[in-house]
């Protein structure tokens, strides 16, 4: 595969693109999975009490198997980008597909909580490999001032799968049981290791080293502050054990935290974190937006769940279908959304998006009571749906404008990492606050099953409080964003994709994919005058062109 020469008709400085290379189609295949493990961070939700009564267990240990997995798969986020820079991105997706979907069969196959929270934890694990690879894939085959486009179907994903898995949870703990919220994934995850095989290119890849001490203390600091928050209120912010209490966990993570960025910063190996990446202004506060809003879409499911299930008494598939409004909306609106990203400033697009989740959550806040009717419920749900549309696409495709192609994998790691470390804070945060204001509106003791009458009052009460937190974590990310610089055009997209190709490739067949995304070598395309460089040729060979 060979790169074109200039024509007559073709400008110099072009980017050209081999027809045999198809990012469409690839990143379709891509989408399937990413779909299907982002579903399982909010699935758990509906099913909560559900497993409650088949497991026998309290509401502490069942909200741990959504956190567990929320823990796995943010942890060695970090770890899995460089390994997709290393080994190839497509090489470790499959590898990830292959161990969430038979960590899912055994997720349905568990007959007690404690087994079940562990094939969370290898199912986490294996959406932590998969999950980089997705976005790295995007930054490396589509030109940065065309990338809107994929990335709103990236985002377009993202925001339907935490809204789409409540709704499908439902149906499936309603018709089938719990179990197959999990069994629903072996056929899907089948069916996106062919797709994935068969139409995902092989790009070429790169020596790295691996940090090992820094993938030990972001690990320690990250359980430490997790857990601390977590099991909090269950120990009333005490002892836990002996002189170990919950704030000396989480005092300690917090060291270790600080620990590991000390160490990135003298490390002088390979970090695991490069820091260098946060001299881009955008990319630092992407991470920053992107981590509130992980935050949001995470605890607002939990409160809302529980409300309709056990003050409004829906059953789970009813319950969910409170939420299609915004999987709907989110989901038609996302794709137009990210065109108008290409065009225009992607701050005024995101701003209006996480203001609008915030005066959607603070909507639900003011209506939910006990009689509150199900049409004045969907018209908030309708918000968080536009919402949606509007906060992904603009804070990935600005995270990753400026992005190298060599640290594709590293800078993927790194953003995926923070919007799980915020859905990780924002599942421990939303329970530990739930149990703090049912204490408060409901002091006596709640009893398992159904929810007296006497108390649908202050639990509603109570419901609608903890929306306020991640309502206030999706404005504080509208202020982050506020502070994007203006995008400035990209010039010379692709030049050191070729040369990584030509110094660094570990398999001589994958060289020549990335050359053939490389610009024409000429005087034109060095001149400072030229801005983003135009991809020419038919929608066949053109990256940003969407399927016909």
């Amino acid at each position: 595969m060979t790169s074109s020469r200039p024509t007559d008709k073709e400008p110099s400085g072009t980017t050209t693109v081999a027809p045999a290379l198809k990012p469409w189609p690839a990143l379709w295949a891509l989408v399937i999975g990413f779909f299907m493990i982002l579903v399982d961070t909010t699935i758990v939700s509906v099913a909560n009490p559900s497993i409650m009564e088949g497991l026998n267990t309290g509401i502490n240990e069942v909200i741990w198997v959504t956190s567990a997995y929320l823990l796995a798969y943010a942890v060695p986020l970090l770890i899995t980008g460089r390994l997709g820079d290393r080994f190839g991105p497509k090489n470790i997706y499959l590898i990830g597909l292959v161990v969430f979907t038979l960590s899912s069969a055994w997720c349905g196959l568990s007959g007690d909580i404690t087994t079940l929270i562990v094939a969370r934890v290898f199912q986490g694990l294996g959406a932590a490999m998969m999950t980089p690879q997705t976005m790295a894939v995007i930054t490396r085959i589509f030109p940065p001032d065309r990338r809107g486009q994929a990335m709103g179907l990236w985002g377009a994903t993202a925001g339907v799968a935490t809204l789409v898995g409540p709704i499908l949870g439902g149906v499936l703990v309603d018709s089938l049981g719990w179990e197959w919220i999990f069994f629903v994934n072996v056929p899907v995850g089948v069916v996106a290791f062919i797709m994935a095989w068969r139409l995902v290119p092989a790009l070429a890849t790169h020596k790295h080293r691996f940090d090992l001490l820094g993938v030990a203390l972001s690990a320690i600091g990250m359980f430490l502050v997790v857990f601390g928050i977590q099991e909090g209120e269950s120990y009333d912010w005490g002892e836990i054990v002996g002189p170990i209490s919950v704030w000396s966990l989480i005092i300690t993570g917090i060291v270790f935290l600080v620990g590991f960025v000390l160490w990135q910063h003298y490390n002088r190996g390979e970090p695991l974190l490069p820091l260098q990446l946060f001299r881009d202004r955008n990319f630092s506060l992407s991470n920053g937006a992107i981590t509130t809003v992980g935050f949001a879409i995470t605890g607002m499911t939990l409160p809302l769940m529980f409300y309709f299930q056990l003050v409004l008494g829906l059953p789970p598939t009813q319950s969910a279908l409170m939420l299609a409004p915004s999987a709907v909306l989110s989901g038609v609106l996302a794709p137009f959304v990210g065109r108008l990203v290409d065009i225009i400033n992607p701050r005024y697009v995101a701003v209006t998006g996480l203001l609008l989740l915030a005066g959607g959550l603070y909507w639900y806040f003011a209506i939910m009571t006990a009689d509150a009717p199900i049409w004045l419920l969907l018209l908030p749900s309708a918000v968080l749906g536009l919402a949606n549309a509007a906060v992904w696409s603009p804070i990935s495709s600005t995270a990753t404008r400026h992005l190298p192609a060599h640290q594709a994998g590293a800078g993927s790691g790194v953003y995926n990492t923070t919007r799980q470390v915020g859905a990780v804070l924002g599942s421990a945060a939303i329970a530990a606050l739930i149990q703090s204001r049912l204490m408060a509106e409901v002091p006596a003791p709640i009893p398992a099953g159904a929810l007296p009458v006497s108390m649908h009052d202050g639990y509603a009460a109570a419901m609608g409080q903890s929306l306020l937190l991640p309502a206030a974590a999706a404005v504080l990310g509208a202020i982050i964003v506020m502070f994007w610089a203006k995008p400035k055009a990209v010039s010379g997209w692709g030049a050191e994709l070729t040369t990584s190709a030509s110094l660094g490739a570990a398999d001589p067949v994958e060289a020549p994919i990335e050359t053939a995304l490389a610009p024409v070598p000429n005087t034109v395309a060095s001149n400072p005058m030229v801005s983003n460089p135009v991809v020419s040729g038919s929608p066949a060979s053109n990256p940003s062109a969407p399927p016909a």
